[in-house]
């Protein structure tokens, strides 16, 4: 498996829980409606909460303090497979319908994206 990894931060002018509606509410089942044609195989949404304990935690190992509002994780079954359904009338449709929803609510220049190999440890 193939995992896009995107580390999202919410356009200025989007409060936390416009931006976490709108991704959950719209974007998401956006994604779902189009998964098929681009080879979606699995999408998750990780919302960030504000947590005392997260705070703590991050502190205890001296992690940076982060302004990003989520994480979405989408694994393809290789990255063949992903540039063959993207080229497709329907991938095409849909990566262009999904890049104009983000931007919409995500600030993408502010944003990291990466693809990497999925090696599960535990589960």
């Amino acid at each position: 498996m193939v995992v896009i990894t995107f580390l999202l931060r919410r356009r200025p002018e989007l409060t936390a829980d416009d931006f976490h509606r709108y991704w959950r509410e719209q974007h998401g089942p956006l994604v779902a409606r189009h998964a098929q044609a681009l080879g979606i195989r699995r999408y998750i949404q990780l919302h960030t909460i504000d947590s005392a304990l997260g705070a703590a935690i991050a502190q205890s190992r001296d992690c940076e303090p982060t302004d990003y509002d989520g994480i979405a994780i989408l694994w393809f079954d290789s990255e063949d497979a992903l540039v063959a359904s993207a080229s497709t009338p329907g991938g095409v449709s849909g990566s262009a319908a999904l890049l104009a929803d983000e931007r919409t609510f995500i600030d993408l220049p502010r944003c990291q994206l990466w693809i990497s190999h999925d090696h599960t440890v535990i589960g």
